[in-house]
């Protein structure tokens, strides 16, 4: 008699620029990965998603697509929408940089020093926050034709489950849910229509079976269970498979995102740090302005391939570089007057650039030092993603000006993330 076939896990993953998927079995390991970018990256909508959702379950294999068990969801931080009762988006997207609510601000302060005079405003108080943005869109023309206030996971997710008006903590975050309390704070539950907030769960919850129109629609066994998602980055976390205190995760792209696993929840809201709940610990995090979309002003990328391999990264540069790409640092500087310190520049090139891999080297010293000094706990290892983290020297130069050991996350895409999130649910945030 055959044995029957083992269950897998689906994670989809909707970023700037498209979705990916990443189909796991129990061990972890990958059997299928798909990519379908967005026409219009700057544009999109959720048109555009369902459309995207379609395609990578057209091109998920038939004899995989049969086993798939569960399937979870991650979106971009702070990418929202109004829907209406039958999830039908009402009015404009606003994607995760759009800053438009600004206008909101001032209300939703004043609303805030009501309730709190002396506390400090909350990180969630920004231009491009998702509470900034609930608020815009609810003065919008066709909110009074709304049901509910969804994240860009939450949109997917229900087009999966059928079950709508459900978020999770990672993505609600940025909109004011407390997940200390596992509550929206008292003060936002008084603005006008707050009955338009989802319910939060917690990431991995199971919602149930896909809905009988998503089982048809995507060609997805009745059996199989959807999940409660997370945001991208959170994502990203968890496919590098850090789970102890002092864990670390550099993300080396365009700007310089840290990841701290705390012991202890710290926030900053003037360098933009934060914490998101991962069960018994805090994941802190912060972000410079500075990275590699500065070298990539200066260099190609064959230029910083044929550069880095002249470097010897264990004999300093001397130099003395802070690469921003334009005025303004926020994190481990609070300084929005910050200039960039790109000079001088030596004749060598090959010196030139291990300067600014020195430059981009302490400034993650000096963030992981800001995030201790803020109350996390202290980094014991440091594993790398995006671009920068396949570049040799560089990670040598890191691992003498930090004082840690610096390695290569064995996952670094959000989608297989969210498949780990699929496959143990709930159980990823306990001890």
């Amino acid at each position: 008699m055959a044995m029957p076939a083992s269950p897998l896990y689906l994670g989809l993953d909707f970023g700037t620029g498209g979705a990916r998927a990443c189909l796991i079995d129990g061990h972890g390991e990958i059997l299928w990965q798909g990519r379908e970018d967005y026409l219009r990256a700057d544009e999109q909508t959720p048109a555009d998603w369902l459309a995207a959702l379609r395609r990578l379950l057209e091109m998920l294999p038939a004899r995989l697509r049969g086993r798939v068990a569960s399937i979870a969801v991650n979106g971009t931080s702070a990418t929202v929408l109004l829907a209406d009762a039958v999830s039908r988006p009402l009015g404009p997207t606003l994607l995760y940089r759009d800053d438009r609510a600004a206008a909101s601000l001032p209300q939703l302060e004043a609303t805030f020093r009501t309730a709190h005079p002396a506390a400090a405003l909350p990180h969630y108080l920004s231009a491009t926050s998702g509470l900034a943005k609930f608020h815009w869109l609810t003065l919008q023309p066709k909110a009074a034709s709304a049901a509910r206030f969804c994240h860009q996971a939450d949109w997917i997710t229900a087009r999966l489950s059928g079950r709508a008006g459900v978020s999770d903590y990672h993505n609600a975050l940025k909109t004011g849910f407390d997940p200390r309390t596992q509550s929206w704070p008292e003060w936002i539950t008084h603005l006008p229509h707050a009955a338009l907030l989802p319910t939060v769960l917690m990431p991995g919850t199971d919602l149930g079976p896909v809905s009988a129109e998503a089982s048809c629609r995507f060609d997805l066994p009745g059996r199989c269970r959807v999940r409660a998602g997370t945001t991208d980055s959170i994502a990203a976390f968890l496919a590098a498979g850090v789970r102890e205190p002092g864990d670390a995760v550099t993300s080396l792209g365009t700007t310089l995102v840290l990841k701290l696993l705390s012991r202890r929840q710290v926030e900053a809201v003037e360098y933009g740090v934060y914490s998101h709940w991962l069960g018994p610990l805090w994941l802190a995090g912060g972000a410079s302005n500075a990275g590699g979309g500065t070298l990539r002003q200066l260099f190609s990328d064959e230029q910083l391939r044929e550069l880095s391999g002249r470097i010897d990264p264990e004999v300093p540069s001397d130099l003395d570089y802070y690469p921003l790409p334009a005025p303004g640092e926020r994190f481990p500087l609070n300084d929005p007057g910050c200039l960039p310190r790109l000079g001088p520049r030596p004749p060598d090139d090959a010196r030139y650039l291990q300067g600014l891999l020195e430059g981009l080297a302490r400034i993650e010293a000096a963030g992981y030092a800001k995030l201790v000094q803020l109350g996390a706990t202290p980094p014991v290892r440091i594993l790398s993603a995006g671009g920068g983290a396949a570049n040799a020297a560089y990670t040598r130069i890191r691992a003498r000006l930090l004082g840690l050991p610096v390695t290569p996350a064995p996952h670094a895409e959000a989608s297989y993330g969210s498949a780990l999130l699929a496959r143990d649910g709930t159980a990823a945030f306990r001890p």
